[in-house]
């Protein structure tokens, strides 16, 4: 339970840094000193790039987890996916399970998307929210 607190505040700590991250490039940028004032500069120039790798690296991995829970949740995909992945071996095996995996994430994901826009489509925007 310790271990787990601990990971827990260290992982909200990160995220709390990443978010204020701006703030202190700022914050470091508006001093006296010309290499804080570089630093402060290169954090303002670096956040916006940051964030948005954060964004992309953060969908990539949902569609992951969800096709993941999906492919491995229902037992005739997981003994498909486990039958064609059999003989690759080491990281084939890893790799082709991710993309498949991938793959699931983003079909099931289409498929939401596309059930919602039906659902706005025919009740109107108000009844798919």
């Amino acid at each position: 339970a310790g271990i787990a607190l601990l990971m827990t505040a260290g992982v909200y700590g990160l995220v709390a840094g990443i978010v204020k991250l701006d703030d202190a490039g700022l914050h470091l940028a508006q001093r006296r000193h010309a290499l804080v004032q570089a630093v402060g500069r290169g954090l303002l120039r670096a956040a916006p790039w940051l964030m948005k790798g954060l964004s992309v690296a953060g969908t990539v991995a949902m569609f992951l987890v969800g096709g993941s829970i999906l492919l491995h949740g229902i037992a005739p995909l997981q003994h498909a996916l486990e039958a064609g992945l059999q003989g690759l071996g080491g990281a084939g095996e890893v790799m082709a399970g991710m993309v498949a995996e991938a793959l699931a994430g983003i079909v099931a994901g289409a498929a939401v998307m596309g059930g919602v826009a039906l659902v706005r489509q025919v009740f109107g925007k108000r009844a798919a929210a």
